[in-house]
């Protein structure tokens, strides 16, 4: 084999295994390999288990909690879900902490952003941190591989506009 095709060849398995330790295979999600693996408590939710989730009429609607930027919700959000700001913004944090308090903890919420792909989304863990800190037992967090119009915009689920 050539030098530059095994190489490729590597690269391409090494690619492989680090995708499938951060892929979930279930609703349930990643244990191991994402940024949130050291939050064993977080789930994570696909987007078609969260439109037939939302479709269903049996069990407790979950509260959606969208912790991106505010010009990406106008543009297209799960209907029904609430704006509540960036995760990395502090402020945003203690609306979070304010629109939650009063829950009880086993709630269902889902969280979610889709400002870019999933490993570099610096929304979803402080919020994810937060609601933890505030002992949530039932959070999810929507796993939007690449953005919010790639992975569920451009699947054709439910989308709302503005606010």
């Amino acid at each position: 084999m050539e030098p530059g095709r095994s190489r490729s060849l590597f690269s391409s398995s090494v690619l492989f295994f680090l995708i499938s330790l951060c892929l979930p295979d279930t609703a349930a999600g990643c244990s191991a390999g994402s940024e949130l693996s050291a939050e064993s408590s977080a789930s994570l939710i696909q987007p078609a288990d969260l439109v037939s989730l939302l479709k269903s009429r049996t069990g407790p609607r979950p509260l959606l909690i969208q912790v991106g930027f505010h010009v990406l919700y106008v543009q297209a959000h799960i209907p029904g879900s609430e704006f509540i700001g960036p995760g990395l913004n502090p402020d945003a944090i203690r609306r979070l902490h304010k629109r939650v308090e009063a829950l009880p903890r086993t709630q269902p919420i889902v969280l979610y952003c889709g400002c870019c792909p999933w490993n570099e989304c610096p929304n979803i863990k402080p919020a994810f941190k937060e609601l933890d800190a505030m002992g949530f037992k039932n959070v999810k967090l929507l796993f939007i591989a690449r953005n919010f119009g790639e992975d569920w915009v451009k699947k054709d689920y439910p989308v709302a506009k503005g606010k």
